[in-house]
């Protein structure tokens, strides 16, 4: 394994606060262009972030944080489910930054808010959707113990003209 490649240690992941709120709207942006060749308006963004910092019951963000430079986040949202009874906690927004990639940061936030969500009698599981020509993130989300939902996703997005 190359150095590039090792897992990091010391990496920290905390819940995300008011200060993260730049970065967490740059990785957002890196994302969208990354994984969609989306170009976002950047004020929405922020606007966005700010708003779920704010008010947790829109969700929450975690960072994934390696020698005081955040390097990864997530974020989780709710739905509810009237046929489990509990929220199902969907992971949005979740980023890492190019050189970190491969080295267990994603691994590390995922592990850390499955912990939480277990805790939570209210959550009845996690979920996620990723772009189906993305092979690497769904070989990660495999590996950690993920399984197709069989669905496809369907949307009227009334941002988008």
């Amino acid at each position: 394994m190359s150095l590039r490649r090792r897992k990091i240690v010391n990496l920290e992941i905390r819940e995300a606060t008011s200060n993260d709120i730049n970065k967490i709207v740059t990785y957002n942006c890196l994302m969208a262009k990354e994984t969609e060749e989306l170009l976002l308006d950047q004020p929405v963004v922020e606007s966005g972030v700010e708003s779920v910092i704010n008010d947790t019951s829109k969700g929450q963000y975690w960072v994934a944080e390696y020698n005081d430079t955040v390097i990864g986040q997530l974020m989780v949202t709710y739905e509810w489910s009237d046929w489990r009874n509990g929220f199902m906690w969907w992971i949005q927004s979740a980023y890492v930054l190019g050189e970190y990639r491969r080295r267990g940061v994603f691994s590390a936030l995922y592990n850390h808010l499955k912990l939480i969500a277990k805790e939570k009698p209210s959550c009845c599981g996690i979920r996620l959707y990723v772009e189906k020509h993305n092979k690497h993130a769904q070989k990660t989300y495999l590996s950690l113990g993920m399984t197709s939902a069989g669905y496809e996703i369907m949307e009227v997005d009334f941002t988008r003209g």
